[in-house]
């Protein structure tokens, strides 16, 4: 039996998040045994040829939420800003989502909103989808604008107290503030990978989960281009999961939806 998605978050060792971007992607990270799954909205945008946080996913998660629905692990959807400042708007996007987990995050097209606005969204969101998983996401660091601790905290502290689930600090990688804003926090802490800092030392600062967040999208069109300069150079093709078996992977996804 899968644990409950709040209560993987708070293991003895921080919960790995790998970040899908199609069902493909989704299936082969259920198929390596990741438990939860969530998205990348910089992966989801990317694949239509726009870029990231222009509130270009909502559609498209819709719908990969609903392909993804059946699969027997978690799925948690980045939703960017919650793509409207209409409280309502953003509660009933994520209801009909259906799904264990939420990213939404306090900038706007690069720019840090007033975090009373993410607050009220998250507290919308809480009011209407109560069981849902609420990772609010701070992005002093990512957007470079009052990346310090104690702005980060304070806007952590103000998402808490809305309700959320955990916090999201991308772009902070010293271990020293990941450590303060840890402590300062209640709600569960969630990181990218930090370069030099393994599993065992998150865990000892406060690390409670790792999202991958668009690296595996990003590993994956560096991948492609390789495959395709190796050709192109005579040398051996690189190692892949072979036809058969991704086109098996899919048939299996597609019958264990069920007739529509």
């Amino acid at each position: 039996m899968i644990q409950p998605f709040h209560e993987m978050h708070h293991r003895a060792s921080p919960l790995i998040l790998p970040n899908a971007w199609d069902i493909p992607s989704a299936l082969a990270f259920l198929d390596a045994g990741f438990e939860a799954i969530g998205t990348t909205s910089f992966g989801v945008a990317s694949t239509q040829g726009a870029p990231d946080g222009l509130r270009a996913t909502r559609a498209a998660n819709i719908a990969l939420a609903r392909d993804l629905a059946h699969l027997p692990c978690h799925i948690s959807i980045d939703i960017e800003d919650g793509y409207t400042e209409d409280l309502d708007d953003v509660a009933d996007y994520v209801a009909e989502l259906g799904v264990a987990g939420i990213n939404i995050e306090d900038s706007t097209a690069g720019k840090l909103v007033e975090p009373n606005l993410l607050a009220a969204k998250v507290a919308a969101i809480k009011r209407k989808c109560p069981r849902v998983f609420v990772n609010a996401r701070v992005d002093t660091y990512w957007v470079g604008q009052e990346a310090n601790i104690e702005t980060t905290i304070r806007r952590a502290e103000q998402y808490v107290a809305a309700g959320a689930d955990g916090i999201f600090v991308p772009g902070a990688t010293d271990s020293t503030v990941l450590r303060d804003i840890a402590t300062a926090v209640t709600a569960p802490l969630n990181i990218l990978p930090v370069p030099g800092l393994s599993l065992t030392e998150l865990a000892t600062i406060g690390i409670r989960r790792v999202s991958t967040g668009s690296l595996p999208y990003r590993a994956a069109v560096t991948a492609a281009v390789s495959a395709a300069e190796a050709v192109r150079s005579g040398f051996p093709a690189p190692d892949a999961i072979s036809y058969k078996n991704m086109q098996e992977r899919l048939i299996r996804h597609v019958r264990s939806k069920g007739p529509h």
